[in-house]
């Protein structure tokens, strides 16, 4: 009987001493565990935070600013593409004091012996009411939309009426149009009689 009391209590002493160092393990644990403060480190970053937002906001700015420049020099190049004779600042002046000449039919039919009605592109030699449409069509429709045309854009008009418009060659309509559209209406009739009326 001694053996077998001795035996309980060899087992029930070590699993209580366990026990009791384990909760006490808890309690100790438990009692150190602190809270790290991280409202500093928080506050840093969320003035970093705000510094690049500041930053992209006007990087943003700065974008728009620039392709605003971009746009307009964009249309200052194809104005000039169009255009070679404005490449100089006198012949951008000339270019601005044509643009206040108003259409003189009197003029116009005095060279053509018709009348010619403002902004008819029909006066350009080679351009007929289909492709005088066509034009239209495209938003091509006055002399000084023609006038600055390219060639290349002419013949994009062209092409998308079929292969009917093959034959056309629009090499010389940006210039008649500049002539129309300028007023000079002798040259013009001039011109299209020495080159067999518009057929280069």
């Amino acid at each position: 009987m001694d053996f077998a009391n001795m035996n309980i209590w060899c087992w029930l002493i070590p699993l209580l001493v366990g026990a009791i160092c384990a909760y006490l393990g808890y309690l100790i644990g438990k009692g150190k565990t602190t809270t790290i403060d991280n409202s500093a480190d928080l506050k840093l970053l969320e003035n970093k935070n705000a510094k690049l937002q500041a930053d992209l906001d006007a990087c943003i700015s700065k974008r728009s600013s620039l392709q605003t420049d971009l746009d307009a020099c964009t249309v200052k190049l194809s104005a000039k593409a169009a255009s070679p004779a404005a490449s100089t600042v006198s012949s951008f002046a000339a270019g601005a004091a044509i643009a206040s000449i108003p259409f003189d039919s009197d003029a116009a039919k005095a060279a053509f012996g018709k009348k010619i009605k403002e902004d008819d592109l029909k006066v350009v030699e080679g351009i007929g009411p289909k492709i005088s449409g066509m034009f239209i069509d495209a938003g091509i429709k006055t002399w000084k939309a023609l006038s600055e045309s390219t060639v290349a854009e002419c013949q994009k008009v062209l092409d998308g009426g079929g292969d009917r418009y093959k034959i056309h060659d629009p090499a010389s309509w940006p210039m008649q149009a500049k002539m129309a559209y300028e007023g000079k209406w002798k040259e013009l009739s001039k011109w299209q009689d020495e080159h067999d009326h518009g057929k280069l």
